[in-house]
Formats: structure tokens, sequence, C-alpha cells
């Protein structure tokens, strides 16, 4: 964690920019009972002290043609750092992959992939199955998004 000591007004301010990174400011500054020109200070401290990753607009998939989420398990033949690194730098490459996590337990990593339909997955699985230290591919087909989230939870930050 970043060295800042957050204060109330701080988290209320990291919650309020991750409900809308595109707030104005002055509505910022209304939203957390500051006037501007502290608040301008406070959030370029935040971003200063790493809190703030980047800003982005939040694009809906089925809007975009991106109706389909699959998770896949890959176990590799080994779990060698250099066989590690080279699964990680080409898998970062491809834009299908949306998320990905090097794991504990029966598998190596879990990734998500956002394409839009079974014949672009299929041409997905066809790509990374040509990397050659894949031992195993287990693919699971989301049916539904019940909850996503993008707003981290910062209950935990507030000092009692």
């Amino acid at each position: 964690m970043a060295s800042l000591n957050l204060d109330k007004i701080d988290i209320e301010i990291l919650k309020a920019l991750q409900r809308d990174a595109g707030i104005s400011n002055l509505e910022l500054a209304e939203k957390v009972c500051l006037s501007p020109s502290p608040c301008s200070r406070r959030v370029k401290l935040l971003e200063e002290a790493g809190f703030v990753r980047g800003k982005v607009t939040l694009l809906d998939p089925k809007t975009v043609g991106l109706p389909v989420n699959v998770f896949m398990q890959i176990t590799l033949t080994r779990q060698k750092k250099s066989l590690l690194e080279v699964f990680e730098k080409q898998i970062s490459q491809w834009s299908e992959v949306m998320e990905c996590y090097l794991m504990t337990g029966d598998f190596d990593y879990l990734i998500r992939v956002a394409v839009p339909d079974l014949l672009s997955y299929q041409v997905f699985l066809d790509k990374i199955t040509e990397i050659e230290e894949i031992n195993h591919i287990k693919s699971s087909f989301s049916l539904k998004q019940i909850c996503y989230k993008t707003e981290l939870p910062l209950q935990h930050l507030i000092q009692l």
C-alpha cells in the first residue's frame, strides 16, 4: 500500500473516482465537501502516491459485439520461471485476454477471454495451443454474468 495516510475525505474521493473517473473537480469537491482547490490537490497527491492506476471508460461488451466470456484453466508442462515468463508475455499481447492470473492449486493460470462468438473462440484456442509448454486447457463458458465490479472495497482503509 502507498505511504500516504488516508483520511475519510481521501477515501470518499477514491470512491467517487471509482464510480466516475470523468467527474469534474467541481462536482467531486461538492461530493466530498471541499472547495475545488484543496480537492484538486488531494486528487493529485492520491495519484502521485499510486492509488490511481489509470482512468478508463468501461464499454458494454454486448453493445460492442463481445457477448461471450470464456474462462480458461491452463496448466503448463513445468513451472520453470523462464517458461512462466514466456507464457505471460505471449498471453498479455492478445486483445481477447481480459484477465490473466497465476494460480495455486490444480492449474497454473486462469484467464478470461472475451470474444464475439464460438468461431472466434476456436480461432483464439488454435492460437493459444501453439504455445508449446501448455500441457492442458480446460474452458468454461459463462452463461450469464451475475455480478461485475470495477470498484474496489475501501472500508478496510477507514481508521477507527
